[in-house]
């Protein structure tokens, strides 16, 4: 077993350290702080976590919150936001939210992701072009035509060979491809940047590290927080705990979907994902959560337990430290072209097709396109908005449709739903479409009828009477009897109960009319 755990955790390595660097590079941070929140998830969260073969570390999800934070308060304040958002997660754990993490409709996640997935395609464009982002997507939008007018040779080159490679490896590597296509992309995109800059004079920007690692860790004893921003700053604590949380829970969900193993616990699992960030915060780390690129890599490479999620850590460790050298080799656009996939990754046809089939197309599409226009905040709370229209819109929402006879005389009215007064005037329409006289049949199988929808029918059964009409109206329950006993049921007029039937069924109370409305149709 350990030998397994030994194994999946190098591979795990392997796809880990581009990822995190360039996940850093995407929201603004210190290149190591990708590195550090590798670690401390990797082992904090790998040993504390309810989710055992899941593996934490920096994720895509988050960069924009992280980006946004880093524009409006600086570096500092942000590692502080991050270890105060961890502290928020193990109060969701230690008071057992975790499940209403699982109420937000999953059209807001994915929309949100697409949303996020988009943002950053727009701004590492920009980079593989050989360019800088720009502050919004509507600016990189706008910019990228003058981008692509002036393009940089050796950073186009460099970035669109990241690209290819990254999804061209598991087609055409055979049998290499145990290798991670992201680490076999940047590493060939570095060796060509550096036959580029040696033999043809072409530089381009690369990653820096001043200092190491250990440099890197810095403790925020009292972050300097401006003046009169205190509710944008629990705006953001709040933000980078609700987000982790979700995407962690939504990574664990898919993982024991992949394995036969041990569930995952929600609740420890945020309390774990908790610790790993209020602790990557104090050390000066990017926000931690479960990622799902990195735990599926996990079991697909065989890991049997946690121990495989903490050694990939160590391993991250061993590297910062005593290969900064390596690092400093990695073009920027290199990264970026990394981050291009990533992001065009995140935006997921499948999850479109979803919600498409369920009717919530219009929530995935405002939800995305919400969160690259505004933020990521609004974004998400316009999808949830929306969702909450949505739902109230389906609860009052009552179905009546006519079906015309082919054969015999009888019309069918069928009333579904929750019939109030909303849907009287397609009530009323639908009812217009019977002629006097004809012999009809009202079926109200709808949860609910208010005192509007009956006087309406009950007016309109007495016109249809005194034109001479034979009018039957039931009940969902009368209907449903009915429909278990065949036609034997029905005696004299057609699709009247039989007396029999009649005498054992009481009935239903609460819908004025109906019974009156029956008796009458008898009487005529």
């Amino acid at each position: 077993m350990l030998r397994a755990d030994v194994g999946a955790s190098l591979v795990v390595f392997l796809v880990a350290v581009p990822l995190s660097l360039g996940i850093a590079v995407a929201s603004g941070a210190p290149i190591l702080a990708g590195l550090i929140a590798a670690i401390v998830g990797g082992i904090v969260a790998g040993l504390l976590g309810g989710s055992p073969l899941q593996v934490s570390g920096p994720a895509a999800g988050l960069t924009v919150v992280v980006a946004e934070l880093v524009n409006e308060f600086g570096w500092p304040v942000t590692t502080g936001i991050v270890a105060a958002a961890g502290v928020v997660q193990i109060g969701f754990g230690l008071t057992r939210l975790a499940r209403f993490a699982q109420a937000i409709p999953p059209a807001v996640v994915h929309g949100m992701l697409a949303g996020i997935g988009g943002t950053i395609v727009l701004a590492q464009l920009h980079v593989v072009l050989g360019g800088s982002p720009q502050t919004s997507a509507l600016e990189n939008v706008i910019e990228l035509p003058g981008q692509l007018i002036g393009l940089h040779g050796p950073a186009v080159a460099v970035g669109l060979c990241t690209v290819l490679l990254v999804l061209g490896w598991p087609r055409f590597a055979g049998p290499l491809r145990v290798l991670p296509g992201a680490l076999v992309a940047v590493a060939l995109a570095t060796g060509l940047s550096l036959v580029l800059e040696n033999m043809a004079g072409l530089p381009m920007p690369r990653v820096e590290l001043p200092g190491g690692l250990l440099a890197a860790i810095s403790v925020p004893l009292l972050p300097d927080v401006p003046a009169g921003e205190w509710g944008e700053l629990a705006g953001g604590v709040l933000t980078v705990a609700l987000i982790a949380s979700v995407e962690s829970l939504l990574s664990a969900v898919a993982v024991d979907r992949m394995h036969n193993g041990a569930r995952t616990n929600a609740d420890r699992e945020l309390i774990g994902q908790g610790t790993a960030n209020t602790l990557s915060g104090l050390l000066g780390g990017l926000p931690v959560t479960g990622v799902i690129v990195r735990s599926s890599t996990n079991v697909r490479a065989g890991a049997k337990t946690r121990t495989a999620a903490v050694l990939h850590a160590v391993w991250i460790a061993v590297f910062a430290l005593a290969l900064v050298w390596l690092v400093e080799s990695i073009p920027l656009a290199a990264l970026a072209g990394l981050l291009v996939v990533v992001g065009v990754q995140l935006v997921k046809l499948a999850d479109m097709r979803t919600a498409r089939e369920h009717g919530e197309l219009v929530l995935y599409l405002i939800t995305g396109l919400g969160v690259m226009a505004l933020n990521l905040l609004e974004g998400v709370g316009l999808g949830l908005a929306l969702a909450a229209v949505l739902v109230l819109r389906r609860a009052v929402r009552a179905q009546v449709r006519h079906e015309v006879p082919l054969f015999d005389k009888e019309h069918r009215v069928v009333i579904e739903g929750v019939a109030t007064f909303l849907c009287v005037p397609t009530l009323s329409r639908v009812l217009a479409e019977i002629p006097p006289g004809a012999s009809t049949r009202v079926e109200l199988s709808a949860h609910y009828v208010d005192h509007a929808v009956r006087d309406h029918l009950d007016n309109w059964v007495r016109r249809q009477q005194q034109s001479g009409a034979a009018v039957v109206v039931t009940t969902q329950r009368e209907s449903g009897q009915r429909g278990e006993s065949g036609q034997r049921g029905e005696s004299g007029q057609r699709g009247e109960p039989s007396p029999r039937q009649s005498d054992r069924e009481p009935r239903r109370p609460g819908i004025p009319g109906a019974d009156r409305s029956l008796q009458e149709a008898r009487g005529h």
